[in-house]
């Protein structure tokens, strides 16, 4: 909001003011427009602290202003951030009877108005503090409604006490049974159903709903708005979920659902209801009652905390049934198709925060996905299939998978990365799991590379139909996922490296992403580690479990020693393309291919040879990267007292043309420190792939850079341990 805006409402705010002060015929001028206009900016824009304070101090007590006026400000005071204790406590102060009070209709707006902004309150416990005052103000009838309304969402257990029970007791009977105060007995009797009968609350309650849905909705939008021009996001209610929720607009999904309600609790127990903070919550943990209905878990954050930090598998069991049951209805053809998308958006959000799955659910996606376009609320099927549990994966593609990728799978080229997310999502999962699981189980390296095999493949259809820097990122970002199992301390002694297809290794080092290639060579580095662990824990032979798991033949280390050998050959040692030495295997160009190449570049340049253009200076990725390090190096040493260069690098460079350039008068610079600055340069800007995977085969270029050695360099050690 622009201060400018702010300033007008300030303005009318104190003219406002002002008047309330001066008898309507000692006045200037008519303050009816003014009102107008003050309670129209206010719908449109909020009130500030400052303006909503100075308009509620003016409500709450007697003025001389006209009542229509009073009416018209109580019904736009919309906070555009959280109501401050000192304008709750100033309501409370203005409740009763005595000369210096508003009159009861200004009251009954007053409290009214507390109902409708009790959920954006920045303190609470003020109201709750309060109680006897607010308690002992029923008998009033004139603001009665809403005073009832406002106890019943203070009313904890604490407050329930046996004098208030007989209190309201006989002024109920003193009404003719009055339906507000039937109402807060009902709501009493929730939390002691032992002690207040049943014949008391057996007449006509009143619901207590909101006293205007229209008007909260404006202030969500108000407060939405304010929060996005602030950049700051700080929720309320039962968002910050260590409250129970209690929805005002009960959308299908709360209706369907029900909410948390505990009646069976003692006096040395504590209810949900009774929590509204997360040291209540810590404090309370051991004595908190489960609610009437488990189900309302599904929508009610508060209840799945507690369920995560006292997990039963009882409980877990009655969702489960009750989720099943529905989803049984649906595919019986019972249920709309709308009332399971928002069985499904509930289900969402306990499978993401309780970690728990119903085996329900599966049952019901594989007869779902037989019936499902593919496209209908994709995101929200594919969140929750991204939580599967660690099971079988050729079992779940028989029945999950395999009908999900053929219902999604179209011409568009969203479809496949869809899937390539969904199973990035799908392993992360399964590797949180494994990282908290007490032991790993025994299938898990054989399910992990279940799932890792099926994605090479699919990576490599995906690469083919639809390549580009987008396909790329999202492969790389499912084998960055396989990196956390590599290297974690634990779960690297029990889960296999599943290398990617050697086509889809080089398709990638190819890439004309500098990004890609980067990344590419930081999942290749954190292989080697893994390898390494794998080769001492099997050189060890301590007859252990993980000896099995953890089992490479040489062929198969071979090949990935063949992936580091040939990045160092086109990377470091200028021999691109090579299958001489061991274990290279050339980058899989056919031998005719490389030799047509090769006789190619010598008739364009016969200074320059195909085993260079792949190295730090020539390769199409890295090109631009290596001559702006040496500008940055040249530019370094031209600045302060020191002599101009008289020479500077044209690029690209070489051996020879650094030779040639310190001989013309400009930096010196030997060949091993410009590549190694060009290495430290890359790692610097973020893409420390390239880096990591020299340093971590070549233990001359690992001294080097960290200064243990001389920089004499260039020979390979690129093979993992055998």
């Amino acid at each position: 909001m622009a201060p400018a805006d702010d300033q007008d409402i300030n303005l009318l705010v104190q003219d406002v003011v002002g008047a309330s002060r001066i008898p309507p015929k000692a006045r200037l001028a008519d303050i009816k427009p003014t009102v107008a206009r003050l309670a129209s900016l206010a719908y449109e824009r909020g009130l500030l602290p400052d303006a909503l304070a100075q308009l509620v101090d003016l409500i709450a007590a007697p003025s001389l202003l006209d009542q229509a006026s009073l009416n018209a400000l109580v019904r736009n005071l919309y906070p555009r951030d959280k109501v401050s204790r000192n304008v709750v406590m100033r309501v409370v102060a203005a409740l009763g009877h005595g000369a210096l009070k508003p009159s009861l209709n200004m009251q009954a707006g007053l409290l009214r108005w507390l109902n409708m902004v009790f959920h954006v309150l920045e303190d609470r416990i003020v109201l709750a503090r309060a109680y006897p005052v607010l308690f002992n103000l029923l008998d009033t009838a004139a603001i009665r409604p809403q005073l009832t309304q406002l106890l019943a969402l203070v009313t904890r257990r604490r407050h329930v006490r046996p004098f208030r029970i007989q209190a309201l007791l006989a002024l109920s009977r003193q009404t003719g049974n009055d339906p507000w105060l039937v109402g807060l007995l009902r709501v009493f009797k929730d939390y002691y159903p032992e002690i207040i009968v049943g014949e008391a609350v057996r007449g006509k309650a009143s619901a207590f709903k909101h006293p205007d849905i229209q008007w909260r909705a404006r202030l969500d939008e108000i407060q939405d708005t304010h929060l996005r021009d602030a950049e700051q996001r700080s929720s309320s209610g039962p968002r910050q979920g260590f409250r129970v929720n209690r929805p005002v607009n009960r959308s299908l999904r709360h209706r369907l659902v029900p909410t948390v309600q505990t009646s069976q609790a003692t006096e040395d127990s504590v209810t949900l209801e009774e929590i509204d903070n997360v040291t209540s919550l810590v404090q309370n943990l051991e004595r908190l009652e489960l609610p009437n209905q488990l189900v309302a878990v599904l929508a009610d954050p508060l209840l799945q905390k507690l369920l995560v930090l006292r997990p039963a598998a009882e409980s877990h069991q009655r969702v489960a049934n009750w989720l099943g049951s529905v989803l049984r209805d649906f595919l019986d053809g019972d249920v709309d198709e709308e009332t399971l998308w928002e069985v499904l958006e509930v289900t969402r959000d306990y499978v993401i925060q309780t970690k728990t799955f119903p085996p329900a659910l599966l049952e019901f996606f594989a007869r779902f996905l037989q019936l499902w376009s593919g496209s209908r609320r994709r995101d929200l099927v594919l969140d929750v299939l991204g939580r599967a549990p660690l099971h079988d994966f050729q079992e779940l593609y028989q029945h999950i998978f395999g009908p999900l990728e053929t219902a999604m799978l179209d011409d568009s080229p969203a479809s496949p990365l869809a899937l390539l997310d969904l199973y990035t999502r799908l392993l992360h999962h399964w590797t949180t799991a494994l990282q908290s699981a007490d032991a790993v189980p025994p299938h898990a390296s054989q399910v992990v590379a279940q799932l890792v095999r099926h994605v090479s493949r699919l990576a490599l259809g995906v690469l083919q139909a639809a390549p580009g820097v987008a396909t790329e990122s999202a492969i790389l970002s499912f084998y960055e996922q396989t990196v956390r199992l590599v290297a974690d301390d634990v779960l690297r002694q029990y889960i296999r490296i599943e290398l990617p297809p050697s086509a889809l290794v080089y398709t990638l080092l190819f890439s004309p992403s500098l990004a890609t290639v980067s990344r590419l060579c930081h999942v290749l580095a954190c292989y080697k580690r893994g390898f390494e662990v794998a080769m001492s824990t099997k050189a060890r032979h301590d007859g252990s479990a993980r000896i099995d798991a953890l089992s490479y033949d040489r062929a198969y280390v071979n090949r990935y020693n063949g992936f580091i050998m040939d990045m160092c050959n086109c990377f470091w040692r200028t021999r691109a393309f090579s299958d001489t030495d061991t274990n290279a295997r050339g980058c899989m160009v056919p031998r005719a291919t490389v030799s047509a190449l090769e006789a190619y570049v010598a008739s364009v340049d016969r200074a320059t040879s195909l085993a260079s253009l792949l190295s730090l200076s020539h390769a199409p990725v890295l090109c631009l990267q290596s001559i702006r390090r040496v500008r940055e190096m040249e530019d370094a040493a031209m600045r302060g007292d020191r002599p101009a260069l008289r020479a500077r690098h044209a690029g690209p460079v070489t051996q020879s043309s650094l030779a040639k350039l310190a001989a013309a008068g400009g930096i010196r610079l030997s060949w091993q420190e410009y590549r190694i600055d060009v290495l430290r340069s890359l790692s610097d800007k973020g893409l420390p792939g390239v880096t990591e995977l020299l340093k971590n085969t070549m233990t001359v270029l690992k001294n080097s850079m960290e200064g243990k050695a001389s920089t004499q360099g260039g020979s390979s050690q690129a093979q993992a341990s055998q």
